[in-house]
């Protein structure tokens, strides 16, 4: 049977590229659909090979494009959808320019998905931290550009030491509070 909200929200989770964001931000979605709630997932790597096709990784560049994410996700939380964002989203300030736009009309939950840079240059599962320390690969978030971690977020989720199963439950969890459907 399908929930039907009435306003939905955004669930951004921020985090080192290699972090568990799309890991969680999948078993999450597959929670809540089950739950017979509407979700959407908007991810990284999905959105720069759609709507974001072109865009680079300077400062203003990386701006533009979640700026662009964060309308979308407006634009559908609005509507009664739950909108799982999964982005590096590297600087503060652009994170609180998201925040301040989707909160115009909707929820908000910014997720810090915690691990340390040795632990992510570890899973590596792309090969991106291999590529950016040979030289391969420039602007590369943790080696040669900045995080700037949440200083507070709504929601810590430190996959070092939660399993992705504990971390999507966790996370479940927030949203439904948020939306008024949980404990």
């Amino acid at each position: 049977m399908a929930i039907c909200l009435e306003k939905g929200l955004v669930a951004w989770l921020t985090g080192l590229p290699g972090s568990g964001k799309t890991t969680i931000a999948t078993l999450a979605a597959e929670r809540l659909r089950g739950m017979g709630y509407r979700v959407e997932i908007i991810d990284g790597d999905w959105a720069r090979s759609t709507i974001s096709r072109g865009e680079g990784f300077s400062r203003e560049e990386r701006r533009r494009h979640l700026i662009r994410i964060a309308w979308i996700s407006r634009l559908l939380a609005r509507n009664g959808v739950i909108v799982i964002c999964s982005f590096v989203s590297p600087y503060r300030d652009v994170r609180a320019e998201i925040r301040n736009i989707v909160e115009e009309e909707t929820p908000f939950i910014e997720v810090y998905v915690k691990a340390s840079l040795s632990t992510v240059i570890k899973r590596d599962p792309k090969g991106l931290y291999k590529k950016a320390m040979e030289g391969q690969i420039k602007n590369m978030t943790g080696i040669d550009d900045p995080y700037e971690p949440p200083e507070n977020p709504d929601v810590v989720i430190d996959t070092e030491s939660e399993s992705p199963e504990s971390s999507s439950k966790t996370l479940v969890d927030e949203i439904l509070k948020k939306l008024g459907q949980g404990k």
